[in-house]
């Protein structure tokens, strides 16, 4: 691949530009000017649902030609756009709310137009993942979004595995019908970490649960998981941590001096439960529970 430059405001002649445009995630007043201006101003919108996005255009009295692309038509929607693009035509990308080509096909259609060298131009907005974040109460400094998880279960164990050696905020997106299902297999391969539980944002019924995960799942279990929700779990480590762990003097961790098998062990005399002390001795050394099996069992 070689490389390309972009710069703004020089679109090559006879080239139309693929905007990126957010719309709202709940609350319409989100909508920015600049969003409104080139939706009216494009020669076509591509939405992942037509009518979803008719209604918003309705809305903002916008008329306009609106394509159908979404992850079931891209392979043949994909290619006229680029010829429209490559026509002169402009066109507006959108998905059915936030920023389009997260977690969604848009991805495969910015790729097409940028190996086509067709310019692509974000209109920046509300997203869901970014505003979770944000008022998780979580750190900030280093995370990392996820997107959906893998839905079988042995795949989705090991991708928790893989990400519970990730020192960073995780953020996720769920599906109210997989809630309950992910948050225990999170609890299962991490323990309790900091967590919070956000759903609905920006809508009426905005809600987000914060503490430990374990927890949170325990105060969900009971309750109708509705709406779309978005998961933020910290799996930083503490620095103060890590050079207690790596020191083990005096004033560390409790735990700092004690190999994996009596970090467990102490917790198993207290609780009587080996599980639940793998669990516990997991959270507190920033690992997955399926590293302290390993370590366990001396692989």
């Amino acid at each position: 691949m070689s490389v390309r430059i972009q710069k703004s405001g020089e679109v090559p002649p006879g080239t139309g530009t693929l905007y990126l445009v957010a719309t709202p995630i709940g609350n319409l007043e989100d909508m920015t000017f600049r969003a409104v201006r080139i939706l009216r101003d494009v020669d076509v919108i591509a939405a992942e649902d037509t009518r979803h996005t008719r209604k918003l255009l309705t809305h903002f009295g916008i008329a306009a030609r609106v394509y159908s692309y979404h992850e079931h038509n891209k392979h043949a929607s994909g290619p006229e756009l680029i010829r429209m693009l490559q026509e002169g035509r402009s066109i507006a990308l959108v998905s059915d709310a936030g920023l389009p080509a997260i977690s969604d096909p848009g991805y495969d259609l910015v790729v097409q137009a940028v190996q086509s060298d067709i310019p692509v131009v974000p209109v920046p907005g509300a997203n869901a993942a970014l505003s979770a974040l944000i008022v998780s109460g979580l750190p900030t400094e280093r995370f990392l979004f996820a997107g959906f998880l893998p839905r079988e279960r042995k795949k989705l164990r090991e991708e928790l595995d893989r990400l519970g050696r990730v020192r960073a905020t995780l953020v996720f997106y769920e599906a109210p019908h997989r809630l309950a299902k992910t948050l225990e297999a999170m609890r299962e391969a991490w323990g309790d970490p900091p967590a919070a539980i956000v759903r609905e944002l920006t809508k009426r019924h905005e809600e987000i649960v914060r503490g430990p995960l374990g927890e949170c799942a325990e105060l969900l279990r009971d309750r109708e998981a509705l709406g779309e929700y978005c998961l933020v779990v910290d799996r930083n480590v503490a620095p103060e941590m890590e050079t207690e762990a790596a020191d083990g003097g005096e004033g560390g961790a409790w735990w700092s001096s004690l190999t994996v098998e009596e970090h467990v062990s102490r917790y198993e005399q207290e609780i009587g439960d080996r599980k639940e002390a793998m669990k516990r001795a997991a959270a507190d050394r920033g690992v997955s529970r399926r590293d302290i099996y390993n370590a366990l069992i001396g692989r």
